[in-house]
Formats: C-alpha cells, structure tokens, sequence
C-alpha cells in the first residue's frame, strides 16, 4: 500500500484515482493529521502530493519526509519533490514566475 500525503491540493485525489486504474491500494493522509496516524501503516512507497505551502510551512511535510527517505520509495510532485529536495540539502529559491510543465535551468555546485 502507498502513502499519499495530502498537502491540501486538488490534484491529490486525481493521485488517488490514477493508482486505482492501476489497482495499486492508496492511504490518503492529511499532512496536519498527527504524525502517528501518519506513520502508522505498513506502506511500501510513499508519494508527497503538491500543495499551495512552503515545505516547511505545509503540516507536517518535512517530518513525513525525513521519516521515510531512505527507508522507503519517495516521490514528491511540485511542493513534495520541494520537500525532498530540502531533506536531501538543497537550496531552494522562488521562481520568478510559475513554471508548470517547463522545462528550466538547474545549477549544481558539484559535478553530477
């Protein structure tokens, strides 16, 4: 079963249905719910959903996250693939404009 955090976006349930047509089992769980209700089950991918947040601002999205790297699959979609970025040390910056579905420049620091 996967673990779909809500982060309080309308896409989180077209999530929920794109993983029914696959017939993969989904826990949809608010990001404010309390973090044992979070945590509680036995799930074997986890997928942080987008969300109008900051990371650090959005529930309990950076705990969940750092909780499950690395123990777990994680995939984050806009505001979740933000709060694996900070988790793994990244810097983050505000886009001059939105950006969805466009492709933009990334600046490493280190060769990749």
């Amino acid at each position: 079963m996967i673990l779909l955090l809500d982060n309080y976006d309308s896409f989180t349930y077209n999530l929920v249905d794109y993983f029914a047509q696959l017939s993969v089992d989904v826990e949809v769980k608010r990001n404010d719910s309390p973090i044992e209700e979070i945590i509680e089950g036995k799930y074997t991918a986890v997928v942080l959903s987008p969300g109008p947040e900051k990371p650090h601002s959005a529930g309990r999205l950076m705990e969940v996250t750092h909780h499950y790297l690395g123990k777990l699959p994680v995939l984050g979609i806009c505001l979740g693939h933000q709060a694996i970025g900070l988790a793994c040390g990244a810097h983050l910056e505000k886009a001059k404009k939105p950006m969805h579905g466009k492709l933009s420049e990334i600046i490493t620091e280190e060769e990749v």
